[in-house]
């Protein structure tokens, strides 16, 4: 699902030097602001999205939002101008808004905390394998030029990747369960022990936290200034994600060689492969270990100090490897990221606290295509864009570093899962004032 999401919010990065730009006669500032805007709509839905799926269930709200973010897909195959893909940007955020963090509080109902780390990388693992499955396979379709319809290869594309969207909403409909409880593919021991085990976790934080409110969640400072760290690395993963194959495009005037539709695919896959890697042995890591600072903090230092470093790489190659560390830093962050707030949010206020990390986070969404535009055409080229995505992700390592040195995110001391779970019971013992993100 994750895949099908991703998949379909990034395809205008595949279209765009491939015809979409030239056909709508784009700007790259209309291009940026129209790839942006998708979060605009996505933002003002995030929270209510995410609250109705605590109260009517994963399974249908989920469900739903796919069938509904499918349908919106496959309507830019006949956008006709700048205008209307904006406004149809618009209504796919609309119709995605609260998938990402229904997605990860669905799971926080399925998987005890101190495996939760694990999972959570298995999840992510899904966005960098959508592009190094997804940009090849959007060069196929888009190669199938005239084929259906007499449409244009990239539009094309974009019926191609909105369809699965559709028919998996209804799979998932049928095929999900809201709780362990309801899967009758689980043995009784087995929903026995996971029932408890979760029921276990709920009721020991729920007890610590005198019943945290939605309204607390808002409040909360730990929750505000994990928005504000998210938000930096969010800059760099759509900066990149959105440009990186009008960046490429670019590679054919500096290497003097021409590359087909499908060779573009295949060189913007190639940061994401060790992207993929990265999340992976880095989760496994931090669950080995416990969670600490650096398992966050490090990779956005890495991230800061290399995406400015491809501007002064002297050929495609070499850029495409320092990218290619960026990418790294991003995608082995984010999983270790996410089992932060649920240290201290569950029920109704976890629902609202993750919507809104992940909405102040996606702020970054609108803003790092479209600033990314806006200065291209100002300045001619991308040197200035790169050097504000590293800036953003230092940012980002140093808010880590202040939080977890205040106390009021812990990390662990010890090592293996264990020590991860102590730090969410430990966490959990926290008093309410401080859960907010008050000191007494």
């Amino acid at each position: 699902m994750f895949f099908i999401n991703y998949l379909d919010r990034t395809a205008i990065g595949f279209a765009a030097p491939n015809g979409m730009n030239e056909d709508l006669a784009l700007s790259a500032a209309q291009f940026g602001f129209a790839s942006g805007v998708f979060f605009i709509g996505y933002i003002l839905l995030e929270v209510p999205s995410n609250l109705a799926l605590h109260r009517f269930g994963a399974r249908k709200w989920l469900a739903r939002i796919m069938v509904s973010w499918g349908i919106v897909a496959a309507l830019f195959t006949w956008v006709g101008n700048f205008e209307q893909l904006a406004v149809l940007r618009f209504l796919l955020g609309v119709a995605e808004a609260g998938f990402f963090p229904g997605a990860i509080l669905f799971l926080s109902l399925w998987v005890p905390a101190a495996h939760r780390g694990k999972i959570l990388a298995l999840f992510y693992l899904a966005q960098p394998l959508t592009t190094v499955i997804g940009a090849p396979l959007a060069g196929v379709l888009i190669q199938q030029h005239g084929v259906f319809l007499g449409l244009e290869g990239w539009r094309f594309m974009f019926l191609g990747v909105a369809i699965p969207a559709i028919v998996v909403g209804v799979v998932a409909w049928f095929y999900l369960k809201d709780r362990p409880a309801d899967a009758k593919w689980l043995t009784p021991a087995e929903q026995t022990w996971l029932t408890g085990a979760l029921a276990s976790e709920k009721a020991a934080t729920e007890k610590s936290q005198h019943h945290v409110s939605i309204k607390h969640a808002f409040k909360s400072g730990r929750v505000w200034m994990l928005s504000l760290i998210y938000f930096g690395f969010i800059y760099g993963l759509y900066a990149l994600a959105f440009f990186l194959p009008t960046i490429i495009e670019g590679f054919q005037a500096q290497s003097g060689v021409e590359f087909d539709v499908l060779q573009k695919g295949l060189i913007t896959a190639i940061p994401y492969v060790p992207a993929a890697i990265a999340l992976w042995l880095w989760s496994r890591d931090a669950a080995r270990r416990g969670l600490r600072t650096w398992h966050i903090a490090g990779p956005a230092i890495a991230g800061a100090v290399s995406i400015p470093l491809a501007l002064f790489a002297g050929s495609p190659a070499a850029t495409i490897a320092v990218i290619s560390i960026t990418a790294m830093a991003i995608f082995a962050a984010l999983p270790n990221f996410w089992t932060l707030p649920t240290q201290f949010l569950t029920g109704a206020a976890a629902a609202a606290g993750v919507a809104l990390i992940n909405t102040v986070g996606n702020l970054a969404g609108f803003s790092a295509p479209y600033i990314t535009g806006v200065v291209h055409d100002w300045t001619g080229g991308y040197e200035v864009p790169m050097v504000l995505v590293g800036g953003f992700m230092l940012v980002s390592a140093l808010l880590m570093v202040g939080l977890a040195r205040s106390g009021r995110v812990k990390v662990a001391r010890g090592h293996g899962p264990d020590a991860a779970a102590s730090v969410i019971a430990s966490d959990a013992a926290a008093p309410d004032d401080e859960v907010t993100g008050v000191r007494r």
